[in-house]
């Protein structure tokens, strides 16, 4: 019986909207690779930084994610993935699109929630 050895950690990438960084970061949330355009450099150091960091975290879901995917296929109960932090792709989308809606100063809210004033 022969197995695939199993990956020692899970990485995945973000980019971030421009194209212009990269982020590769393991399931424990170390970037293993960052990518930076030139032009990139021209801005603040503390806003390069909180997007290097804003991508790390991303990366790290979406490695996380991999994780998760790996142990379902193994047959791990999804109660025991959720005790161990691994988000499902549908929350990982989520956080995503929280995180984008934030950078744009978008909030949509409802008449029913009052949000329209």
């Amino acid at each position: 019986m022969t197995t695939t050895p199993q990956p020692a950690y899970f990485t995945a990438a973000a980019t971030s909207t421009a194209g212009s960084m990269t982020v590769e970061a393991t399931e424990t949330g170390m970037p293993t690779t960052i990518s930076i355009d030139r032009d990139e450099l021209r801005r603040h150091p503390d806003e390069v930084a909180r997007e290097i960091m804003k991508l790390t975290a991303r990366a790290a879901n979406r490695a996380k994610l991999a994780r998760r995917t790996e142990l379902a296929e193994a047959g791990v109960d999804a109660e025991v993935m959720a005790r161990l932090g691994l988000p499902t792709a549908d929350e990982v989308a989520a956080a995503e699109l929280d995180e984008d809606e934030d950078e744009m100063e978008y909030h949509p809210g409802s008449w029913l929630r009052g949000g329209y004033e």
